[in-house]
Order: C-alpha cells, then sequence, then structure tokens
C-alpha cells in the first residue's frame, strides 16, 4: 500500500472530484504529515500506528469524508450543520473543499479516540 495507490484512485476520476480530493488529500497531509497513506477498503485512508484515522470517496454527486470511527459526527453535530452524515461518512458537494478547520477538527476527534491514553 502506497501513496501511489492514491494517486491512481485520484487519477481515474473525473473533474472537479479529483482537484476537490486532491485537495483533501493534502490537507490530511498537511495535518498529519507521519500519516501512512494506503487504500483501506477500496478506497483512500490515513493511517497513524497502524489505525487507520481519516479517509475519503468520490461519488457521482457527491464527495465524503471518511472517519473509520462512527462515533467522531456526534461530538461535532454543531459544526456540521450544512453536511449530510451517516455514521461513517461526511457527504459534500464535489465543487467545494473542506473547511480546512473542520478537517483539523475531524482528525483531532478522531486520534482522541484512538489513542486516549496520549
Amino acid at each position: 500500500m502506497s501513496a501511489q495507490e492514491i494517486d491512481n484512485y485520484l487519477e481515474s476520476l473525473e473533474e472537479p472530484q479529483r482537484t476537490t480530493l486532491a485537495r483533501l488529500r493534502q490537507t490530511i497531509l498537511d495535518v498529519l504529515p507521519e500519516a501512512e497513506q494506503a487504500i483501506s477498503y477500496g478506497l483512500p485512508a490515513f493511517k497513524i500506528r497502524g489505525k487507520t484515522v481519516a479517509g475519503f470517496a468520490a461519488f457521482k454527486y457527491h464527495l465524503s469524508y471518511l472517519p473509520h470511527s462512527g462515533s467522531v459526527f456526534p461530538e461535532l453535530q454543531h459544526e456540521l450543520v450544512g453536511y449530510s452524515t451517516s455514521s461513517g461518512a461526511l457527504r459534500f458537494e464535489i465543487y467545494e473543499p473542506l473547511p480546512r478547520s473542520l478537517v483539523e477538527r475531524l482528525i483531532a476527534v478522531r486520534l482522541r479516540q484512538a489513542f486516549p491514553a496520549e
């Protein structure tokens, strides 16, 4: 598993999905420069010490941020007003990248849950 696999995933997408998710990927890497890039369940994922803490996916009419935990969104419900969510996906528009501050918060909550003693 490698960054090349995520490159291949992004290259397979049409615009604007490709550019929007490339920006999300860079934001995640800015927040988690030590993250291992991989493919998990066929989708781009970012791992810290073997635990998947973030990911994303493209669909025809929306994009999704995947926290790889069903308990991230309840902690941020006030910050997610206006977004459609399920227990494992935050859906957003193909033309609008998620704000960096929101990605930072999503990752912070997931890291706190994944590594509670730190």
